[in-house]
């Protein structure tokens, strides 16, 4: 009679045993990312298209990783939950992200900003010059893709010369970065989610600041200062591309003379006031026709960003 209680013990434990066990891997399965949920109804239609597929290849689509949108609830995170679509009762999704039938910029950046928000190459968005043209996430950004296009080098300056024409015109000049040689490229001087300082989405508060990231050999401080190249170097530069050597925005001599001239001298240098160039009405034609004749100021003032010899005064060591 025992024996037989303490099998009937052992069974009823073995019993309750297997349904706590059942109870825990249904919790358990409950806590997983609901990819399935949230992905399988979508892909039953668009499995088969690569557009469609290619963001399962893309770090949004990680489904180890729960920070991302498939960990997260699959395609219904992003494109809401979509019931009527689903159901065959809506041509489209909640969130429409391209094409005629996207939703409102505002919709769209809500959604990627749900996400995003804590990036801190994005914490200048509102207010930034692409904010306030109405401009979308999803305009240059591509999630459906194993590669983001903006994101990598050899096709980012395509997808900005979209809107940006002109500075696509520039790259093609005699003299310019090496953008369409895929050395350099929009987003190592800009941020197009908006910059700390200028409305030109610059990475640094300033324009010398962001060139001096490359440029360090000009940054100084140095002994004998230039005004104008510390002042802005866009004063003599076009970064995009120029028709003149080194970038500079017209001839060299005409450049140099618009301060150091009879007319608006500034510098108070050899050359200022009667020994100005170019020559005229007050000007000494000897200067001219012995030291500027058929040459350029750089090259006796090579040091014309600024020079640490006690020597330096104008620039020539």
């Amino acid at each position: 009679m025992k024996q037989k209680l303490a099998l009937t013990l052992l069974g009823m434990a073995l019993t309750l045993g297997a349904v706590s066990a059942s109870a825990q891997t249904q919790q358990a399965a409950m806590s997983l990312p609901a990819v399935d949920a949230g992905s399988q109804p979508c892909l039953t239609c668009h499995g088969s298209d690569p557009k469609v597929t290619a963001i399962l290849q893309s770090p949004m689509g990680v489904v180890g990783d729960r920070r991302t949108p498939f960990a997260q609830g699959g395609c219904t995170s992003c494109h809401g939950p979509s019931t009527n679509h689903i159901a065959m009762k809506a041509p489209y999704p909640d969130i429409v992200f391209a094409g005629p039938h996207r939703s409102s910029t505002k919709d769209r950046n809500e959604v990627c900003l749900s996400c995003h928000q804590g990036n801190p190459m994005v914490m200048n968005w509102e207010g930034s010059s692409m904010q306030r043209a109405g401009l979308a996430c999803t305009d240059c950004h591509t999630a459906h893709s194993a590669k983001d296009p903006v994101l990598a080098k050899a096709t980012q300056p395509q997808i900005c010369f979209t809107c940006h024409q002109d500075i696509r015109a520039d790259t093609y000049k005699y003299s310019h970065h090496p953008i369409r040689e895929g050395l350099v490229v929009c987003s190592d001087c800009h941020n197009p989610m908006g910059g700390p300082g200028d409305t030109k989405n610059l990475k640094e508060f300033t324009v010398n600041e962001t060139c001096y990231n490359c440029h360090a050999d000009k940054r100084g401080p140095m002994l004998w200062e230039h005004q104008p190249v510390r002042d802005n170097c866009l004063n003599c530069h076009n970064p995009h591309g120029s028709n003149q050597p080194r970038l500079m925005i017209e001839p060299m001599n005409f450049l140099c003379a618009s301060c150091h001239s009879a007319v608006s001298n500034t510098s108070g240098g050899a050359f200022g006031g009667a020994h100005s160039i170019p020559s005229g009405p007050g000007g000494s034609v000897f200067f001219n026709s012995a030291l500027a004749n058929q040459r350029q100021c750089v090259n006796c003032h090579s040091q014309v960003h600024g020079s640490n010899s006690p020597a330096g005064a104008f620039f020539i060591r």
